[in-house]
């Protein structure tokens, strides 16, 4: 008897190991498309979209000056500094409707030439005067796509020079457009006198030492540091020019937006679980966050990742509505 239930109790641990070695576990998969994987509601908070360039220290910088306003540019006669200046130097007016609009070269650099025919008409904005910073400043070259981002924005910058001082403000100097070759015009040819008598030998004056032409530059911020920074010529330095702001707006993780240049979708979460596709209209951005000028308000629910855009038929035509388009 004894021997029939150890033989059951054999009987029944095979089987439960058997049982047990032919279990299979659930391996784990990809989320489904269109799950939600966490949500967010749109926030309120100040953003600053930004550019960063790169740039260098720089001797004796060239940048220009533009004219204020739409009008007839006047040139004056300007005498070559024996120091560097200390105060502003006037350098050309430029008449609109009666009124004379004065261009000076600031404190501490010198003028280098006139980018423009004397009495031409000039646009507003269009450089017509080169100067040089006598010392050091900052310059950063930039491509024309920065140019239009930053071009009214020059106000608010900060370098960091690549291990060394910074962050600190940086005072922007003229214009980022680019510059043709200045040109400093002769001197007036001496006139005779009418008084002196034919027998007076002509009164012979050494001729005046200009300044040599500025040399042609292309688009780029100029820029001078604090006195108290120290500067090292050709030092490596990184700018970020601040393009706009904005105050107490509402924003979303970019995560959770397809789209850009103004246009997106979200992907708002109902209070039954249920989500729908919905337009929004766009903003600034830092990378991390961007603004929804339209479309949700506080209360909204939106889920994270945002929609996939659909994809568009092929048509076959390249930059047609067949264009790959990504989020």
């Amino acid at each position: 008897m004894l021997k029939r239930i150890f033989t059951a109790l054999a009987v029944l641990a095979v089987t439960a190991a058997c049982s047990n070695s032919g279990e299979q576990t659930d391996t784990p998969s990809l989320t489904q498309r269109g799950t939600i994987v966490t949500t967010a509601k749109p926030t309120r908070q100040d953003l600053a979209n930004r550019v960063s360039l790169t740039g260098k220290v720089t001797v004796n910088p060239v940048f220009g000056l533009v004219a204020p306003v739409t009008g007839q540019v006047r040139y004056v006669t300007v005498t070559t500094p024996t120091s560097t200046p200390k105060k502003a130097t006037k350098v050309a007016t430029v008449v609109a409707k009666g009124k004379s609009h004065v261009v000076n070269v600031p404190a501490g650099a010198i003028f280098t030439g006139r980018l423009a025919d004397d009495r031409s008409t000039v646009q507003a904005g269009m450089p017509i005067v080169s100067a040089k910073h006598v010392g050091y400043g900052i310059v950063a070259d930039i491509d024309g796509a920065q140019a239009y981002k930053i071009s009214g924005a020059l106000s608010t910058v900060r370098a960091q020079i690549t291990n060394g001082p910074g962050p600190f403000d940086c005072t922007v100097l003229g214009t980022i457009a680019a510059l043709p070759a200045g040109v400093i015009p002769d001197p007036p040819a001496q006139q005779p006198d009418p008084a002196a008598s034919p027998s007076t030998p002509p009164v012979v004056k050494e001729p005046q030492q200009n300044t040599p032409p500025s040399e042609p530059t292309g688009m780029r911020v100029v820029c001078i540091a604090p006195a108290s920074v120290k500067l090292i010529n050709g030092a490596a330095v990184t700018i970020e020019v601040v393009t706009e702001r904005a105050t107490n707006v509402l924003v979303l993780p970019v995560e959770a937006v397809a789209g850009g240049q103004g246009k997106g979708q979200v992907e708002v979460v109902r209070a039954d679980g249920t989500h729908e596709t919905r337009e929004v209209v766009l903003g600034l951005t830092d990378g991390k966050v961007i603004q929804i000028k339209s479309g949700l308000t506080e209360a909204d629910t939106v889920m994270i990742p945002g929609p996939d855009l659909p994809p568009a038929q092929n048509t076959g035509e390249q930059g047609g509505p067949g264009a790959v388009v990504t989020k």
